[in-house]
């Protein structure tokens, strides 16, 4: 009887050993350009193998659609008018950082390690090296020359292109981590397939020479419905100069390869995790910090809330869970604000009550189950025209397009993503959307008064407040625009 207590209480401290984690994120990767979901011109066996593995979701978006944003709310949990932290706006503040994921790991125990593009700074500390038991970031966009990434130095030799760099970083922290009773999270950040594109040469045969088919939207024909705020930033001009207009099949065999790199780099990491007998206790997690319009509506690059720019692929595998192994997936609608409670609860500790996201597992083990009505899609990064708030569900898209100076009108969009996922047909002012229209519009209200109440009160967050309320007058708004420029004017005398 002894022996069997024994054996039983082993088996529970073995269940409740906290897992390994690994958080992977590329860098400007459209939902389309993976095999497991859909894309039959591309090569992505490892990434491939993941989903079928683990879960592919379907409806993941990027609540803001830029790198620093989206970093930021990927480490924190919350919206960006929370993390306080963009361009053109500041960066993040110390206290912020300190509930983020990786010090919250940290402190519970976890070893932590992270490589590759951090994406934003913490005021007064920089890149926050030092909370991690092992660094491989470097700041701004970093290098794809390994050997001009200070932490990635001694990877240079064998791997002078930075994506395979990242593979060998996972897999020696793997290694190290693994001879040590601790768990790890280990969180990588390539910067493929980020412009300008530069792929390894290693892959130069993958597509050489190779058609790829074009999205059903692609073509400026297919964008005459957009807002004409949405016209009015470097998406719409990057249609032309970065040749989706002329040399589509170049260009998209550059980017394609490039994320060709990061999935031999998975295949690295995963076996690393087999080698050091950690497999079946390590969770991988994978996507990307926005999507990229490759010529769809007419557009290049990424910002506004649009599908190619917001929904983004992510996949999990969990080894530990009975649904892995059976090639599912999830249309539920998911945000980059859920991974920092996922990973913090999948290391058994609590979610703080500043995080907006909610856990992505009760997904994994309920593909039908639900955990958001909506998020809300943002753009306050570029020129002012194409600043905007938008709402998307797992069947609807709201968009609102409050500029009305120099010429334009306020515009709304409304998109029903279930029968019409390439937002060809704007149903704003059909009347039997009437019902829909008013739905969302009231989600976007309340999404908007949590805005109000919950924005940092620093880097010019406040006033979107205002700035996008469907019921203020543009005089007001216009008002609270010319006191934005001029602190803002004043803020860059004073650094």
């Amino acid at each position: 009887m002894k022996k069997i207590i024994l054996i039983l209480l082993w088996a529970g401290v073995a269940c409740a050993k906290q897992p390994n984690i690994i958080y992977l994120m590329s860098d400007d990767q459209s939902a389309y350009t993976m095999g497991c979901y859909g894309n039959s011109d591309v090569q992505t066996p490892n990434l491939d193998r993941l989903a079928a593995d683990g879960m592919a979701f379907d409806n993941h978006y990027d609540t803001t659609a830029i790198c620093m944003a989206s970093r930021a709310t990927v480490m924190t949990g919350m919206y960006e008018y929370k993390t306080g932290c963009n361009f053109d706006h500041g960066d993040m503040k110390p206290g912020v950082w300190r509930k983020s994921y990786p010090v919250l790991l940290r402190e519970a125990g976890y070893l932590t390690a992270f490589a590759g593009k951090f994406g934003f700074e913490v005021e007064g500390i920089g890149l926050c090296a030092e909370d991690f038991d092992r660094w491989g970031g470097g700041p701004g966009q970093t290098s794809y020359e390994t050997a001009k990434n200070k932490s990635m130095a001694a990877y240079a030799e064998e791997y002078p292109h930075s994506t395979l760099s990242y593979g060998a970083f996972g897999r020696d922290f793997i290694r190290d981590a693994a001879k040590s009773d601790q768990p790890f999270c280990l969180s990588i950040s390539f910067k493929a397939p980020h412009k300008p594109a530069t792929p390894d040469p290693k892959f130069d045969d993958i597509y050489a020479g190779k058609v790829f088919k074009k999205p059903e939207n692609y073509g400026r024909e297919n964008g005459a419905h957009f807002a004409e705020q949405t016209r009015q930033d470097r998406q719409y001009e990057r249609f032309n100069s970065w040749h989706y207009a002329d040399r589509y099949d170049e260009v998209m065999a550059t980017y394609h390869q490039q994320i060709y790199a990061i999935d031999v780099a998975v295949g690295m990491i995963r076996e690393a995790l087999v080698e050091q007998g950690v497999a079946d206790n390590t969770v991988i997690i994978y996507t990307s910090d926005n999507g990229f319009f490759c010529g769809s509506h007419g557009y290049g690059s990424k910002v506004l809330p649009y599908e190619e720019a917001t929904r983004v692929p992510m996949i999990i595998y969990d080894p530990r869970n009975p649904n892995s192994g059976k090639q599912l997936r999830s249309d539920a609608l998911t945000g980059n604000i859920d991974f920092a409670p996922t990973i913090l609860r999948l290391a058994d500790l609590p979610i703080p009550e500043n995080m907006d996201g909610a856990d992505l597992m009760k997904l994994y083990t309920n593909p039908q189950a639900s955990i958001h009505e909506s998020l809300a899609l943002i753009n306050v990064w570029g020129k002012a025209p194409t600043h905007a708030l938008g709402v998307v569900t797992k069947d609807l898209k709201y968009i609102h397009w409050g500029y009305a100076a120099d010429g334009f009108e306020v515009t709304e969009e409304l998109y029903n993503l279930s029968n019409d996922p390439l937002e060809m047909v704007n149903q704003a002012g059909n009347p039997e959307y009437s019902a829909a229209m008013q739905r969302m519009q009231k989600a976007y209200d309340q999404h908007l008064s949590k805005w109000k109440a919950e924005a940092v009160p620093y880097n010019n967050y406040q006033p979107y407040g205002t700035l996008f309320d469907r019921n203020v007058e543009w005089s007001e708004k216009e008002l609270l625009l010319t006191k934005a420029k001029k602190a803002k004017a004043a803020a860059k005398k004073k650094r």
